[in-house]
């Protein structure tokens, strides 16, 4: 269990399921806030950060509906295996993809330039700590 100690303390227990399921939580809550930010403030938030409104949108759209996708796995009793993989890929790649869009696409104000990098952390550090606590789950093996 020393292995998993800073992500025990981290999500302040130590039963891998229950770490799971809380980094789930906190990715659905972060992930369905921005997604309903997106929608709610489309025009406000678009020459905020200098990205277009429409993406934004579009977004928001995405986001909310991947939140509730989220929240409805970290729910689970035991989220499956496959589905928390899809999840923690699924950020590895957004991550990825914010990044590559600030390089090559967008164009931000300087907010929008410190807010990409932010978000793409941040939803890095989610694919991580669901990564581990995934191993986690899986070096428990099956409680009798």
């Amino acid at each position: 269990m020393s292995a998993t100690f800073p992500l025990a303390a981290l999500a302040r227990t130590t039963e891998p399921v229950t770490m799971l399921r809380r980094f789930l939580a906190l990715d659905a809550v972060v992930t369905g806030v921005n997604g309903v930010a997106y929608l709610a403030a489309s025009g406000p938030l678009s020459r905020l950060l200098g990205v277009d409104a429409g993406l934004l949108v579009a977004l928001g759209v995405f986001l909310t509906l991947y939140g509730l996708g989220v929240a409805a796995l970290g729910a689970q009793r035991s989220p499956g295996t496959l589905p928390v993989r899809l999840v923690v890929e699924a950020n590895a790649v957004w991550a990825v993809a914010s990044l590559v869009a600030l390089v090559f696409w967008l164009t931000p104000t300087t907010v929008g330039a410190v807010w990409v990098p932010m978000q793409a952390v941040t939803v890095g550090g989610f694919a991580l700590l669901q990564h581990l606590a995934l191993r986690a789950v899986r070096n428990a093996g099956p409680r009798g």
